[in-house]
């Protein structure tokens, strides 16, 4: 986009979020449509670049790469260098798009404590012409989204978040469906879906008032009008549902005329283009780390040559920019002594890369044991966020620090205690790693397997649906359907009162004085340092337990 025409844009922007003349379905319809004119050359290139899952990471950070069979680190990441490093990029083209596809508002103490707002004016600054929303970007709560969403300049899309009218009724969309950027008398639309799984993945409560449905509800119809009535030469799907769904959907019939899915969610890095049956599917990694690029040469109106890339930001390579780390400086100041002070250390990396087991949980299962010891079976949430530590400090050991907790832990939610049966544990655990490894790509969930301690699991990761578990042990004794088990975990924002880490019908459940963060504190005060090497409490018969990614089937390896 020209610059003249940016900053109309921008203005306009402002001039309806502060106004309030605007609301922001018809601002962002104001804005369907940007144009780049500059005659119309017969061939030309164009750069399109996207971010996305940068999870509110304002510095460069330890970055693990997969490199003969080994961990790797390298600084990768922070806004000022993104900032520098897609400046650079873009004025290798005349003409550029940058999107960026969703979780810019939560996973870290800034975004927290000022509930996204702090990040503003940062995202405003990167220039960017486009955004899905993510997953995550419900955790404040649907007016928050709508706030923190259309207080950015670029205009959003997302063709499947509908107004929730009350009993389940579809009002109009929240976002316009999709967006057409025009350069030199060539259309090149853009089409956006986020997580459908929401309600079931985030806390319920978060997404109250949004109604999901899966992309194959109106994909086909989208795509109809951006490829036969507004004649694009060019269609991409902007997703934030994961690779697994991502290559289920581009293999769908309703994808046809689809060119790219610019997916998102699972951080992973796809550096050769997956081709599906009716579109090809990329995923540029998380927390600023890494930029997709894809070069597109057009002759004659038409696609004739195309270029995927992707980009490391190499934080030792790349000079910030000023403009973009004082921003960051001034958000970070009211809150910075807090952010980094030293709660206690750990004597090896700390990451969650690993689907099966991981040091970062690893060390939050042994904080709620040691805060409950009386628990049978402590429980956490397979979550897939959070920049790797591997730098050590004076101390020889590497900090870990208050900031680092929330960015391992952003929502502090309250232990909660109950009593389930050895029944009602294999059935959820089948259920469990059903969501991590379904053969069908649409029945997996975004995030790695349940973590545990003290109980030990064989399964079959790529066994049966329903079949998967071989053995299950608690205290070392064969668990026993009938028998009474005490588990803990956190409770989640709108769950029912009788449900712990998704699984139901629990009995005797009570929320303890714990929150999460608390425990953690507690646990490395008196603990530290603190060595959480996984322990193989759950072992895959059919995998390493260095697996890096659920996606099967498809030419691609996380690296």
């Amino acid at each position: 986009m020209n610059p003249s025409k940016r900053d109309f844009l921008k203005k306009i922007t402002a001039l309806g979020a502060g106004s309030g003349l605007l609301p922001l379905s018809g601002l962002a319809n104001a804005v369907g449509h940007s144009e780049e004119q500059t005659g119309k050359p017969e061939r030309f290139t164009v750069g399109l670049f996207q971010t996305t899952d940068v999870h509110c990471q304002l510095h460069p950070h330890d970055e693990l790469f997969w490199e003969n069979g080994k961990t790797v680190f390298r600084k990768t990441g922070g806004y000022a260098e993104m900032a520098a490093f897609l400046e650079k990029e873009r004025a290798k083209y005349q003409h550029s798009f940058l999107v960026d596809t969703g979780d810019m508002f939560q996973g870290s103490m800034l975004s927290v404590k000022t509930e996204g707002e702090a990040f503003v004016p940062i995202l405003n600054a990167l220039d960017y012409d486009l955004y899905l929303p993510g997953n995550w970007e419900v955790i404040y709560y649907k007016p928050a989204m709508q706030s923190l969403m259309g207080s950015l300049y670029a205009p959003k899309v997302c063709a499947n978040m509908y107004h929730d009218l009350g009993n389940g009724e579809k009002g109009e969309l929240i976002f316009p469906p999709y967006y057409i950027w025009h350069v030199n008398g060539v259309k090149i639309g853009f089409l956006g879906y986020n997580d459908h799984l929401i309600p079931q993945r985030q806390s319920p409560n978060y997404s109250k008032g949004i109604i999901f449905t899966k992309p194959e509800y109106n994909l086909k119809h989208y795509v109809e009008v951006l490829r036969n009535q507004e004649k694009c030469a060019f269609v991409a799907v902007l997703s934030h549902t994961g690779l697994s769904q991502e290559i289920h959907l581009a293999n769908l019939p309703e994808c046809e005329g689809v060119d790219y899915i610019f997916g998102a969610d699972t951080h992973e890095r796809v550096r050769v283009p997956i081709q599906c049956r009716y579109a090809k599917v990329v995923q540029p990694g998380a927390f600023g780390s890494f930029v997709g690029k894809l070069e597109l040469t057009f002759e004659g109106g038409k696609v004739v040559g195309e270029r995927y890339s992707l980009l490391e930001v190499d934080a030792n390579k790349t000079k910030p920019s000023k403009e973009m780390r004082d921003l960051v400086q001034q958000a970070e100041a009211p809150f910075l002594s807090e952010i980094n002070e030293v709660v206690g250390h750990s004597t090896i990396p700390l990451y969650r890369y690993f689907v099966i087991e991981n040091p970062i949980d690893t060390m939050v299962l042994d904080a709620l044991d040691w805060q409950l010891p009386n628990i049978d079976i402590i429980l956490s949430n397979g979550f897939r966020f959070c920049p790797p530590r591997a730098t050590p400090d004076g101390t020889g050991n590497i900090p870990i620090t208050k900031g680092f907790i929330f960015d391992m832990l952003p929502v502090d939610s309250v232990v909660r205690t109950g009593e389930v049966t050895g029944a009602q544990i294999k059935t959820w655990l089948e259920r469990e790693l059903n969501n991590v490894f379904a053969e069908d790509a649409s029945k997996r969930f975004g995030g790695w397997v349940t973590k545990f301690k003290g109980m030990e699991v064989e399964f079959y990761a790529y066994g049966e649906e329903g079949k998967r578990v071989k053995s299950i042990t608690v205290g070392g004794q064969a668990i026993s359907d009938d028998k009474v088990y005490s588990i803990a975990a956190c409770e989640r924002d709108g769950d029912p009162a009788d449900m712990v880490c998704r699984m139901r019908n629990v009995k005797n459940t009570q929320n303890t004085s714990y929150t999460l963060h608390q425990v953690m504190v507690n646990y490395l005060k008196a603990n530290s340092p603190v060595t959480p090497r996984p322990r193989g409490a759950a072992k895959a018969l059919d995998a390493p337990a260095t697996l890096l990614t659920q996606v099967r089937g498809v030419d691609y390896e996380f690296r």
